[in-house]
């Protein structure tokens, strides 16, 4: 058996969801593919685990830009000469591209799965995102023989689509015990490398550096908490402007852009707070991760964020920099152990283990050749 996974990038993409589902069909004896964007600083750095095959594919983010005509022909090139049992295609362009190029692999017996990590017209979303990406979703989903959803809103919408199947698992699945029991040593060893005192308070975000994660509101937040410090794991094209955002409004001594980072369990260990300020989200794992930290956590409240602190007295209405600075206040002034404790249950839901049974599952059931499959 063979399996590609395509996703738009390796680095923020592949290597932060996808790893335990390669090795889950790994050990399933199965062949493992990926096509993505090398997006690493440096290309050698681009080393994917379990991974018996790597494509690189220059995908480009906007959809409508010309090279992705480029990546359309390479991915059909691969898909017509590979064989491959299973193409399972994540990111909204990489998706959209991968199913065009499969036709001829679908007649030859491939199927395809698209896991939307959320979908960009949601409750509330602007118009422009409707225009573009609604008609293509909707379209394309018939050339899509499972679409997974990991929102519930998203899988209501997309009950209604013309896909062959449409599957809910809850989120991409969190590793608990990673993130539950962090080291004081070792957070007091990272707030000495990021020159952070013992005594402050450290408030954490953990995501790229773009427009829609939304950073920029809480750095223009900070000089209303004196003492309270900006931590941000993440790389991305905005980090420049925000240095130059927290320099202009006096608080870069309380800021640090931490770059991306493969040891973020750590800084959830060394963090008080979490803040997740986004204008969309699909299911954030980095949420999750927060709340099995047992952070109190402060989001915005949208699709995915509302399902996971669903009563959470911390959510804030999107893009509105008083709400936010209200909940905040909370964070920081009233105890939320219990709100903590609800939200580290509540994650139960959504362990690695059961969203790897369900994905592993749904493998099985789409090809035919059930007895030779090693489960």
């Amino acid at each position: 058996m063979k399996i590609l996974y395509v996703a738009t990038v390796v680095k923020t993409h592949i290597r932060e969801f996808h790893i335990p589902y390669l090795k889950m069909c790994k050990e399933m004896g199965w062949e493992t593919a990926v096509a993505a964007k090398n997006d690493y600083e440096n290309p050698a750095d681009c080393l994917i685990p379990y991974c018996d095959a790597y494509y690189d594919i220059p995908f480009e983010r906007n959809p409508l830009h010309p090279g992705n005509i480029s990546a359309l022909k390479k991915l059909k090139r691969i898909f017509d000469s590979g064989r491959f049992d299973i193409i399972h295609c994540h990111t909204p362009v990489g998706a959209m591209l991968t199913r065009m190029a499969a036709g001829k692999a679908r007649r030859n017996g491939c199927k395809v799965f698209y896991t939307a990590h959320g979908f960009h017209f949601y409750r509330g979303a602007p118009l422009i995102n409707w225009l573009l990406y609604y008609p293509a979703e909707r379209l394309l989903a018939r050339k899509t023989d499972v679409l997974i959803t990991i929102t519930k809103e998203d899988y209501e919408r997309a009950r209604h689509f013309r896909a062959g199947q449409v599957k809910y698992v809850p989120g991409v699945g969190i590793d608990r015990g990673h993130f539950k029991h962090g080291s004081p040593q070792k957070a007091a060893a990272l707030r000495d490398e990021l020159g952070i005192p013992s005594e402050a308070k450290v408030l954490l975000a953990v995501g790229e550096a773009n427009a829609n994660k939304n950073h920029k509101t809480v750095i223009q937040a900070l000089p209303d908490f004196p003492g309270l410090w900006f931590v941000l794991c993440g790389s991305g094209p905005l980090l420049s402007e925000y240095r130059e955002l927290a320099l202009q409004i006096g608080v870069s001594d309380r800021v640090v852009l931490a770059g991306y980072r493969t040891d973020t369990s750590v800084f959830y260990s060394m963090a008080n707070l979490f803040i997740l300020p986004s204008i969309r989200e699909g299911l954030p794992l980095s949420l999750m991760e927060a709340m099995a930290a047992e952070l109190p956590c402060v989001a915005s409240r949208n699709r995915g964020t509302a399902e996971l602190l669903e009563g959470s007295k911390l959510l804030f209405r999107v893009s509105d920099a008083e709400d936010m600075k209200e909940k905040l206040r909370i964070a920081i002034n009233t105890d939320c152990s219990e709100e903590v404790k609800r939200n580290s249950e509540r994650l139960e839901n959504y362990d690695l283990a059961h969203s790897l049974g369900l994905i592993k599952r749904f493998y099985v059931e789409s090809i035919q050749r059930i007895g030779d499959i090693k489960l």
